[in-house]
């Protein structure tokens, strides 16, 4: 059984807490990365930096379907509805239309109420920040819960496993050969195409795979399976990527994708990681204020980008002093920043558990 404290899974929150670390040295070491020399000694350390941390996205909704898809879990439709779904629909419009207010102040522009209302209400379209494409996710997989929590509570360990090797070969395997080698597929495309397996494709089966990694012990040769294809998938990664680029002549992102076989394996692996080996100290006082941090992670997600934001506008970047230093140097200093204001936001009576 994960251990637990005030009712919060402790491996979770510690997971939670340093993905949101990982999200901000993501974007930081890719902010310089075209900027860069494909090979020089700048990229190669973006390169790795990106690479070793492609697994938060996926691992963000791995946690999100640990808890969503727990038919132990209370979850009436009114609750889906005007608890879950509400509130990231607020979070969309609310921060797409300020991310796109202070970047339009940012280039010169000048503020209106009309400008602002336009930019929520785009934000609602699809039209919004960068990094607000996560929100869209979790709300398509929101509006599936509970035909997904259906699936869970009634499926047995052969039906999960069945439903994630589809996964694995509809949403991963083939589509990677597809890429790869176009002209020897075509048969197999063929098919592809005409069966219409929407059903395991997507992030389903990554939410999936969270609560089944919650629920579920793995057996010591799983585990370490596991972990060695997490280990080849990010030395694939990190090595594929910088092969493929110097190929290419530019960065090629193609292993970057969220569910290339090697991003998938990795992944995998890092909650396995976390859920069996590092844990939490069991110290009382340590893991509560790591559950404390990791309520808020969600608010340090949507405002980080304010703080690289003004990285840029400041011309403080990546490449303004040694970049294997500078890309941890910044993300602990944005890191820190957003979590003093996702903290005081959160703080606001009412308006900061819709908004962080």
């Amino acid at each position: 059984m994960a251990e637990k404290i005030n009712g919060r899974v402790a491996y979770a929150d510690l997971l939670r807490t340093l993905a949101v670390i990982g999200v901000i040295v993501y974007h930081l070491a890719q902010s310089q990365m075209g900027s860069a020399a494909v090979g020089g000694q700048a990229w190669t350390v973006f390169n790795v930096y990106s690479s070793l941390t492609i697994w938060c996205a996926p691992v963000f909704v791995m946690l999100s379907g640990m808890f969503m898809l727990d038919p132990k879990r209370g979850l009436p439709l009114g609750k889906l509805f005007f608890h879950n779904i509400l509130r990231l629909l607020v979070c969309l419009a609310f921060w797409g239309g300020l991310y796109a207010v202070v970047g339009y102040l940012t280039a010169g522009g000048n503020f209106s109420w009309w400008g602002l209302w336009n930019a929520m209400v785009n934000a609602l379209k699809g039209n919004t920040h960068y990094h607000l494409w996560i929100l869209y996710v979790i709300l398509g997989l929101y509006l599936v819960t509970p035909v997904l929590r259906g699936f869970c509570k009634g499926a047995s360990r052969g039906d999960f496993h069945y439903f994630f090797l589809l996964w694995f070969l509809f949403s991963s395997l083939l589509p990677m050969a597809f890429r790869v080698w176009p002209g020897t597929t075509a048969v197999l495309k063929f098919w592809y195409d005409r069966l219409q397996v929407q059903v395991v494709l997507g992030y389903a089966g990554y939410y999936i795979a969270g609560y089944y990694l919650k629920e579920y012990l793995l057996s010591r040769v799983a585990e370490a399976i596991i972990y060695v294809l997490g280990v080849c998938g990010a030395i694939v990664t990190v090595w594929g990527t910088a092969v493929l680029s110097r190929w290419a002549g530019r960065t090629n992102e193609a292993l970057w994708d969220f569910f290339s076989p090697n991003v998938v394996c990795f992944s995998v692996a890092i909650v396995v990681l976390f859920r069996y080996v590092l844990g939490v100290s069991e110290e009382r006082s340590r893991r509560q204020r790591l559950s404390g941090a990791a309520r808020i992670t969600f608010g340090i997600y949507l405002v980080h980008d304010f703080f690289l934001m003004l990285l840029r506008f400041l011309h403080i970047t990546t490449l303004s002093f040694i970049p294997v230093a500078a890309v941890p140097a910044l993300a602990a200093l944005v890191f820190l920043l957003s979590f003093a204001v996702a903290w005081l936001l959160s703080r606001i009576p009412f308006v900061g558990r819709w908004l962080t």
